[in-house]
């Protein structure tokens, strides 16, 4: 299976361990990634609230030379960041919708638009494309005693009739995977709740509380750790709560390394701004 890839701004940078993990489950899954060449930021997360044309050329750019790349050989394109695949099913939403506007869209990037490519997140890929039966088989280490919490935050999942992905409401696909891998989801009501993301600059005080109560319900559902697949609520999550409130985050293609008994967990936790190590090592998860 090849899929076109987008990495965006972060996991080349604050979530690199994201990129490296996404990588590493793929190639062991049998899915090859082609990198976009020449990729450029998505505009997340400010561009939207600039201007909202530049918002969706920013994408669209991406997707036109995503489209060329292609050549017939990929159909999608694997865009493993919550913010950026958010703005890329944005421009496909409102493109699709406004002939006129595609065409200035078209104008701003130089170049034609076909809306080709299916815009996919790799926990959708993973669960859907490859199943669970398949991920079942590649379970090496299960996680054994890992209680987690599925934190899907805002960008994945609203508005619903643009990003189509699970339920807005209550997804599951995180906690499937998790169970597959032999953790232990716990419920909570918490999982699509905003980590304050785009105020994390500007409004720190006010992300340190949102934090804080994530982190306090996510340890009254007797969960041990956070999972997420999104670099912006990942950084706030590991960096924002309170002293005493802390608890290990992890993005789930990390986990799934781990249970899948590849290289890496051990030099991306180390990346983390919360040690994972003492709970890996409680739980003799780690490497």
């Amino acid at each position: 299976m090849k899929i076109s890839y987008y990495p965006g701004c972060s996991l080349h940078a604050t979530g690199k361990e994201y990129d490296l993990s996404v990588k590493a489950v793929s190639s062991a899954l049998g899915i090859e990634l082609a990198e976009i060449r020449d990729w450029s930021c998505c505009g997340a997360t400010s561009a939207h609230s600039t201007n909202f044309k530049l918002s969706l050329a920013l994408s669209a750019r991406n997707l036109v030379i995503a489209e060329g790349d292609a050549r017939g050989e990929a159909t999608e394109v694997m865009v493993p960041c919550a913010a950026c695949f958010n703005r890329f099913k944005s421009a496909q939403h409102y493109l699709a919708k406004d002939a006129e506007l595609k065409r200035e869209v078209e104008e701003a990037v130089g170049g034609s638009y076909q809306g080709t490519l299916s815009i996919r997140s790799p926990l959708d890929i993973f669960y859907r494309d490859i199943g669970p039966e398949e991920l079942g088989k590649m379970l090496k280490r299960p996680l054994r005693g890992l209680k987690t919490v599925s934190y899907y935050g805002c960008l994945l999942l609203r508005p619903p009739e643009v990003c189509r992905f699970d339920s807005h409401e209550n997804p599951l696909i995180m906690d499937e995977i998790l169970t597959i891998m032999g953790a232990e989801p716990r419920f909570w009501s918490y999982k699509t709740d905003c980590c304050g993301g785009s105020l994390t600059i500007s409004k720190t005080g006010i992300v340190n509380s949102m934090v804080d109560r994530l982190m306090t319900m996510a340890r009254e559902a007797g969960a041990d750790c956070v999972v997420t697949a999104c670099p912006v609520c990942m950084a706030n999550l590991d960096m924002r709560a309170g002293q005493d409130l802390r608890l290990p985050v992890f993005y789930f293609t990390e986990l799934m390394a781990l249970a899948m008994g590849l290289a890496g967990p051990a030099n991306w936790f180390a990346l983390h701004n919360v040690d994972p190590g003492p709970l890996m090592k409680k739980l003799g998860l780690d490497q």
